[in-house]
């Protein structure tokens, strides 16, 4: 916000004050990627500036840990990058494979997490539903919960159930974290729906199907959009649950970037920390547009 014409001196001093310490404190926050991006590109194995990266030598720069990414586990990553090396790429490579999994398991686990939170949500913002904080302290849990106790809980119940080691039990488990993320969204985009809308459906002879789909779908679309992409982040980046759940050839990137940091430290992580990032950042800013509109919808901003 703009300071006005008629801002005293203190006033002055406390605004500019005010933007220093929110620049520090977003600088401190912001400190840890902006050191690993540049790193990721250092042509030498270590995790430290060398001198011909400070002095911005391009021959301190390279692309080695990202090509390290595509060969990591072929059968000849050497060989001439024709039809057959990418064909072995595609079948062979480490880190693709863990790539295929996460997206697999987070498209999944999205969908369920998506479809069961927007329902859970729609019946929360009922005033009639009875018990409606204790349900939503419940369904909420996962997310408060140390998510060391939620993956041991899980272990359990999956190793009695059958669930253990399977996709299909990975996929519950994230699904489990990304359902309150969900809720929270579609609620808060809930708040300020016109519910007479539906009563004026409703009255002019529409099903609840109907109405749903055509009246209450798309006004709340944007905060599902949302918490599907808060859902997949979640599942994208959790590694804790699938230590306990998943088998050992089930990898996931995090559970490959945990197992290259434990078995053998290599910059190879902070390539992949920097594709994350840009993953992350394309996903929030995609949030971000979707709650301006949905707040535009809404009549809560101007258009």
């Amino acid at each position: 916000m703009a300071l006005p014409r008629h801002a005293s001196t203190l006033e002055r001093i406390w605004h500019y004050t005010y933007l220093v310490i929110c620049a520090l404190i977003f600088l401190f926050l912001i400190a840890p990627i902006l050191i690993v991006i540049p790193l990721s590109f250092n042509a030498e194995p270590y995790f430290t500036f060398t001198d011909k990266m400070l002095r911005l030598d391009p021959a301190g720069y390279s692309l080695r840990w990202y090509d390290l990414l595509m060969t990591f586990g072929m059968g000849k990553p050497d060989a001439v990058r024709d039809a057959a090396w990418w064909a072995d790429f595609w079948a062979n490579s480490a880190w693709l494979r863990a790539a295929k999994n996460s997206l697999i398991i987070g498209f999944f686990s999205t969908i369920l997490a998506t479809a069961l939170g927007t329902l859970a949500a729609l019946g929360l913002s009922r005033p009639e539903m009875p018990f409606r904080r204790a349900i939503m302290a419940v369904l909420i849990s996962p997310m408060i919960v140390p998510i060391i106790i939620t993956a041991t809980g899980l272990f359990f119940f999956y190793s009695w159930t059958g669930l253990a080691n399977t996709y299909t039990g990975i996929v519950l488990a994230h699904a489990t974290l990304g359902i309150p993320f969900v809720i929270i969204t579609v609620t808060a985009t809930l708040v300020g729906f016109d519910h007479s809308l539906t009563r004026a459906a409703a009255s002019l002879g529409a099903t609840p199907q109907t109405t749903f789909f055509k009246i209450t779908m798309p006004l709340i679309l944007p905060g599902v959009i949302s918490g599907a992409l808060f859902a997949f982040v979640t599942s994208f980046d959790e590694v804790v649950v699938v230590l306990f759940v998943a088998a050992y050839d089930q990898q996931t990137i995090p559970r490959q970037m945990w197992n290259g940091i434990r078995e053998q430290i290599s910059p190879a992580i902070l390539a992949v920390a920097t594709i994350l990032v840009v993953i992350s950042t394309l996903l929030l800013t995609t949030i971000e547009l979707l709650r301006r509109r949905s707040e535009r919808l809404r009549g809560l901003s101007p258009g």
